[in-house]
């Protein structure tokens, strides 16, 4: 029987195949908050499945760009190398219970919305680099593979929304290049993070049929647009989809948190407090202010 939920999923599994055939990125930034908000997912069951979801469709994509030689190598070890250790250290805080899910879901909107800020700037927009420069900043390149892979350990997301700027901006690669590198970085990225994080989504894979069937499909029409596609377009459908996403899972994360604390929002409207307010200045109640007390009149009465 199929349901609306399969509906979403196979389309949203066909979105994100062809996203990452077209830019080796956004598979997890559309799929955590499509788990998440549309099949009502807690964080602990989204984070895992997303994962593992991602990592089978970057590796299926993969392919077609390592054919067409669209894969830098010596940026890839730079990057991904730290990003590997990253993920395996924000998936063992998330296993060990140190990030809330609140937590989880702001970390990954002001991600997005950063990346999308990063990648849209009117400089890089208008001078897109055509072929990698022979030196790049290698430093600073494994600093951000660092913050991908804790990113990707903590938000559940393959990182090549993060991945694809830093390749562009950093190591001086052109659009094309870096999805290609970005989808072999995602692969394994996801894949470590998944086994840090330590969690079998077993009641909930039935859910990765409807995505990967749909993801198969985009993927196919992806390949084939996407040595067609210009550059600057390319950058202004991405980041256009990082602020979409962000938005989304910023409003899930906000929805979710005062649900968990439904006294927050009534706490300024308290009553006073029965006792009288010298109480709360430690001044001296005079004795006819003072409450009646059983025990206080049972022992003057023992007294006289």
């Amino acid at each position: 029987m199929i349901t609306s939920l399969t509906v979403l999923l196979l389309a949203g599994g066909a979105l994100i195949g062809f996203l990452l055939a077209v830019l080796g990125a956004g598979g997890s930034i559309l799929l955590l908050p499509l788990l998440v908000s549309g099949a009502a997912l807690p964080s602990k069951a989204a984070v895992p499945l997303s994962l593992l979801v991602v990592t089978l469709l970057a590796l299926g994509n993969v392919g077609p760009y390592i054919r067409r030689r669209q894969v830098a190598i010596q940026p890839a070890l730079v990057l991904g190398l730290p990003a590997l250790a990253g993920s395996w250290i924000g998936g063992s805080l998330v296993k060990a219970g140190l990030i809330p899910e609140e937590m989880q879901l702001g970390i990954f909107t002001a991600a997005a919305l950063l990346a999308s800020w990063l990648l849209n700037r009117r400089s890089a927009l208008k001078h897109p680099p055509q072929h990698a420069r022979p030196t790049g900043l290698p430093v600073a390149l494994a600093i951000q593979g660092v913050l991908v892979g804790l990113l990707t350990g903590v938000a559940g997301v393959g990182g090549g929304f993060a991945i694809v700027p830093a390749l562009v901006l950093l190591a001086g690669l052109p659009m094309q290049l870096a999805s290609g590198t970005s989808l072999l970085l995602i692969s394994l990225n996801s894949l470590v993070a998944f086994a840090a994080q330590g969690h079998w989504p077993a009641a909930h894979l039935p859910l990765m049929l409807p995505l990967i069937g749909g993801g198969a499909i985009g993927a196919i029409i992806g390949q084939r647009l996407a040595p067609h596609l210009p550059e600057v377009r390319l950058r202004q459908g991405f980041s256009a989809l990082l602020i979409g996403s962000a938005l989304l899972t910023g409003f899930e994360a906000w929805q979710r948190h005062k649900h968990s604390h439904p006294g927050l929002r009534d706490q300024s409207f308290l009553p006073l407090p029965p006792w009288p307010i010298h109480e709360w200045t430690h001044l001296p109640v005079p004795v006819a202010q003072q409450p009646f007390s059983t025990n206080t009149h049972c022992q003057q009465a023992k007294s006289e």
